[in-house]
């Protein structure tokens, strides 16, 4: 009776890893998007709010720059499921929800930015939480 109960919480365990590293691969191939996007905002595919990137103030122009290269770099963390890739995804999506909130002079305000990484963070800490206490 004791070894099943093991075996269960084992395989549990399992389960909510293979979540969690399902959800850090979706997440990853999210922010490589974005990533790229911001890389075509810099080279002029298309217009940030109808204005081309040079025509962009410098705190505008030195925040795409930072989340073009950011982006990449933590979509490749991510996929490979490291633990820097995780922190600075962290990172990169609290420097998100700051810029459209308390920033929103410079940045713009963008709720749906905001509640959607804020869903992101919550959804990884559960999973955290789940696959820490049963693996």
């Amino acid at each position: 009776m004791m070894m099943n109960a093991a075996n269960e919480l084992t395989e549990r365990g399992r389960i909510c890893q293979r979540w969690m590293h399902g959800y850090l691969r979706v997440m990853s191939v999210i922010v490589m998007f974005m990533g790229l996007y911001y890389w075509m905002q810099i080279v002029g595919v298309i217009n940030y709010n109808g204005f081309s990137f040079i025509e962009l103030s410098m705190p505008l122009k030195t925040t795409i720059i930072c989340f073009a290269v950011l982006d990449l770099v933590v979509s490749t963390g991510l996929w490979l499921l490291t633990s820097w890739g995780a922190a600075m995804w962290l990172f990169r999506s609290l420097a998100q929800v700051v810029m459209h909130t308390v920033l929103s002079s410079v940045y713009g305000r963008s709720m749906i930015e905001v509640i959607f990484y804020m869903s992101a963070i919550a959804i990884y800490l559960v999973l955290l939480y789940l696959a820490e206490r049963e693996g």
